[in-house]
């Protein structure tokens, strides 16, 4: 049988939907040329703003035949879920309003659209999907008008008050003139996101996506990004800028049914969800198999990359992720750079995350199993890494942990090797809640169990103040394991540890710098913490197995670890290893470029 001729769909400013999309006859909506697209297909937009909502109505069969909708090769091509607004009238200070009415929204106003959910916190004010923009730039939403009448302080705000089919709309802007500015406000819930789940094997890469109106999205309900995969499979999310959604950036999560937004008021409420999900088919057959690689992620005001479930089997790489959760008028327990329910076999590499704000830089919470993260650089986060409830096995290694709280931990199966903590360490006992761990490899549920705290492994990690390890020693720990570990700046380890130095006077002074080409790392070492100390590469066989579970730490593909690489993938003395995570130079301090990456 003749192999099916695959097309090339073109969009441009200049087109018409009732083009045939090629080259020289353009269609003019990228939601035209996804209305015609088949797998194997080739969506090309060229330079423009795109407004409109991209539903894509099917995807690939596979990973040869996707659908791939791609910005043409040097363009800029920017997707928004926004519309421009004139016809502002000055009120006072620094005050405009407008009013607009319903159907300029069309189908969804998201002034009227209040953020709720499970495990929302709207600490005691009425939160809006929608949001004002200045020159591209999101302005905050306050709650009384006479808040929004005062100057400028420190930031701009809107408020918006609706009245019968008209939502009136007062904006700050200091020293201009929103009728001759690029003023715009949300009108769409999302920007690239399908109403159905199971459209599987899409890519979408080089375009900058911005600006939606999504809501809440928890690990019990159908969590809607920016852009997001809705329950599907083998999408490829890469090349992107994606910014300002008024929750989530991009989302790998769950579907939607009857019980979304119904199990807030006891753990087992989610160990039902998942059930649920196990019948709707979470499966590594059909579900996850992601890749979100080398975006930009920024100003979200939930997370930057959410998925309960389906972010299983992924793998999340290269990407910068910042200033997420900053503005805090609203709270919640879902907010992070970072934030999975049941990553099973995914990897989290190589990513740059910073100024993230409630719960922190990436949160790993229930059914971390399976699951890598490996030289990423954290800094300037609420904390950096908070694992969850899980039992693993879980692998930490080759991280740079910059912020003033590095970990917080409450999970049993983790292996942390070859880190920096330039910060606290905090362990947090859950001794009553039951979580699952699974099959090996799969999303069948093995067994329910509390988490066993001590059963973590540390080895090789550069630990620098506070109280290190030792707090460790109150459970008078049965399972963990520690070794090779250096303790600096007042940092003491745990009684467990074996082969540890303590050189409690030695401030590294580590320091990160932004410089025009980059993140640069400046620390100063010391060489006796190799010549006086001898260490083993890290391998599987040093990991044992995770003790609830009772699994090994190999890779998703079941080949053995040996973690005989740092940071930058330079090969480690396999006689000696250094300690941290960069292989030893054997010099006195140290400065290197740490993101983006050589």
């Amino acid at each position: 049988m003749a192999k099916q001729k695959c097309m090339v769909y073109h969009v441009a400013k200049n087109g018409s939907d009732g083009n045939s999309g090629a080259l020289d006859k353009p269609l003019l909506t990228i939601s035209a040329a996804a209305a015609i697209a088949q797998p194997g297909d080739v969506i090309t937009v060229h330079e423009g703003v795109y407004r409109e909502r991209i539903n894509p109505p099917r995807g690939g069969i596979s990973d040869e035949r996707r659908i791939v909708y791609q910005a043409a090769k040097g363009a800029q091509v920017v997707i928004k879920g926004s519309e421009v607004v004139k016809g502002w009238t000055f009120v006072k200070n620094d005050t405009w309003q407008v009013t607009l009415p319903d159907d300029f929204f069309g189908a969804f106003n998201p002034f009227k659209d209040v953020i709720t959910g499970d495990w929302f916190k709207a600490k005691g004010k009425v939160h809006h999907t929608g949001a004002v923009y200045l020159d591209a730039l999101g302005l905050a939403e306050t709650f009384t008008l006479n808040a929004v009448c005062q100057p400028v302080g420190k930031a701009a705000y809107w408020f918006a008050q609706t009245t019968g089919d008209n939502v009136t709309i007062w904006a700050q802007f200091k020293g201009v003139d929103p009728n001759k500015q690029d003023v715009e406000v949300n009108a769409r819930q999302t920007v690239f996101y399908p109403k159905k789940p199971g459209i599987n094997y899409i890519t979408v890469q080089g375009f900058t996506m911005a600006h939606a109106a999504n809501n809440w999205a928890p690990p019990t309900a159908e969590q809607i990004g920016l852009i997001g995969t809705h329950w599907s499979k083998g999408w490829v999310i890469e090349n992107n800028t994606i910014r300002y959604a008024a929750c989530s950036g991009v989302a790998l999560g769950k579907h939607g049914d009857a019980f979304d937004n119904t199990s807030q008021d006891s753990a087992e409420g989610y160990i039902v969800t998942i059930k649920r999900a196990l019948k709707q088919g979470w499966s590594k057959e059909n579900i996850g198999h992601h890749v979100v690689r080398n975006n930009h992620i920024s100003h979200c005001g939930q997370a930057g990359i959410v998925g309960s479930l389906g972010a299983a089997f992924s793998t999340i790489t290269g990407n910068e992720v910042h200033d997420i959760h900053l503005e805090r008028e609203f709270d919640g327990e879902e907010m992070a750079g970072i934030k999975f329910h049941g990553a099973i076999d995914t990897v989290i590499s190589h990513n740059h995350i910073y100024r993230c704000g409630g719960h922190g830089g990436m949160w790993l919470d229930w059914m971390t199993q399976g699951t890598r993260v490996t030289g990423n650089l954290f800094h300037d986060n609420s904390r950096d890494l908070f694992v969850e409830v899980n039992h693993g096995p879980f692998l930490i290694d080759n991280n740079l942990f910059l912020s003033p709280i590095n970990l917080f931990e409450n999970s049993g199966g983790g292996a942390y090797v070859h880190n920096v903590f330039g910060g606290l360490i905090k362990y947090h006992p859950e001794l009553t809640r039951e979580t699952p761990y699974l099959k090996v490899h799969r999303t069948a549920i093995a067994g329910i169990s509390i988490v066993v705290g001590d059963d973590n492994r540390f080895y090789n990690n550069l630990i620098v103040g506070y109280d290190g390890l030792s707090f460790y020693d109150a459970l008078k720990p049965k399972n963990l394991q520690a070794q090779g570990n250096v303790y600096l700046d007042g940092a003491k380890p745990s009684c467990e540890d074996r082969n540890a130095l303590v050189a409690g006077d030695f401030d590294p002074a580590i320091k990160l710098t932004k410089k025009n080409n980059g993140w640069w790392l400046t620390m100063a070492v010391d060489p006796v913490w190799s010549e006086n100390h001898s260490r083993d590469i890290v391998t599987t066989d040093t990991l044992g197995k995770a003790l609830k579970p009772n699994l090994p730490y190999v890779t998703p593909d079941e080949v053995p670890y040996s973690l005989d690489t740092d940071y930058f993938n330079n090969a480690r003395n396999r006689a000696n290893p250094a300690v941290g995570p960069f292989v030893d130079s054997g010099a006195i301090s140290i400065c290197l470029k740490v993101w983006p990456k050589q």
